[in-house]
């Protein structure tokens, strides 16, 4: 039976955890209000970029001298999967769950034959998985998600390394996999493909599905489509990492002042158990030193 002086240090520790973690909870708190105002910001522009790509896309014919980017390579043999999870821990499953989202995706083109290779942005996704996947990363981000502000220049260097690798051939097709910010409480993975671009799927980005009326163009445009949508291509790429960047940066935020939330929670529920064990075993030792005294005195 633990001693009255083990249950007081374990008392005093449990009580300087729970402050660590209430810090952590109000700077969490902080760091998501500022994270959720840059990714709302961000989205006014990938809405009327997605707007654009489908009003250019809809006068496109595709051939095979369309851009490798929109219509791919002919072959769906190799994979990239670029992976993005945060550079830091305690926030709960946040990045279990993007890191069980690229295990899975990768398990199931391994299992149909496919090559995969891996692109991790995050220091946690990157320590998981090349536990298992080691010889298929490629490269590795680290640092970006722990930055007070994500720059658009910081998700274009990922995308100049993808672009990269895509024109010297080595994959046919890239998915993106990061942890979309629906609200505090939700962080869902998404598996989103970017290359080759799909352009249905383009029609559906945003808060608003693209209509009809949406996507037909009064304007002619100068030069050709086909031209507008190849330089508008690679930058659209750049454009959903970066939302992808500033989801899962908001999303860590959040899941990271649930979990110090809880944690904090659990603390207090855990000091009050062990005040009324400390307690009932104090009242027990006392008990047992008047016994002992009055089993003297009667003695004598």
């Amino acid at each position: 039976m633990p001693s009255l002086r083990d249950y007081r240090d374990r008392i005093v520790s449990v009580k300087s955890t729970r402050k660590i973690t209430s810090a952590m909870k109000m700077v969490a708190a902080s760091k998501l209000r500022r994270a959720q105002e840059h990714a709302q910001a961000s989205q006014p522009y990938a809405q009327a970029m997605a707007a654009m790509l489908a009003r250019v896309a809809r006068n496109v014919i595709v051939t095979d001298t369309s851009s490798k980017l929109l219509v791919g390579t002919g072959s769906e043999q190799r994979h990239l999967l670029v992976v993005v999870t945060a550079d830091r821990g305690l926030c709960g499953g946040f990045n279990a769950n993007v890191v069980r989202a690229a295990r899975l995706k990768a398990a199931e083109l391994l299992a149909d034959g496919r090559d995969v290779s891996l692109v991790c942005v995050g220091r946690k996704g990157r320590d998981v998985l090349r536990r298992t996947h080691g010889s298929r990363i490629l490269q590795s981000f680290l640092g970006l998600m722990g930055a007070s502000k994500i720059e658009f220049a910081q998700a274009n260097e990922v995308t100049e390394f993808v672009l990269e690798k895509f024109e010297a051939g080595e994959f046919d097709v890239c998915t993106l996999i990061y942890n979309e910010f629906v609200s505090v409480l939700v962080q869902k993975p998404v598996v989103q493909q970017l290359i080759p671009f799909n352009l249905p799927e383009l029609a559906q980005t945003g808060d608003v599905a693209l209509t009809e009326e949406t996507t037909d163009s009064p304007y002619s445009f100068e030069p050709e489509e086909e031209l507008i949508l190849n330089a508008l291509l690679p930058r659209n790429i750049s454009v959903q990492i970066y939302r992808a960047l500033l989801d899962s940066a908001a999303g860590e935020h959040a899941a990271r002042m649930t979990a110090m939330e809880n944690a904090t929670r659990n603390a207090g529920d855990m000091i009050k158990g062990l005040t009324l064990k400390y307690n009932r075993a104090r009242q027990a030792y006392i008990t047992k030193e008047l016994i002992e005294i009055i089993s003297g005195a009667e003695a004598v």
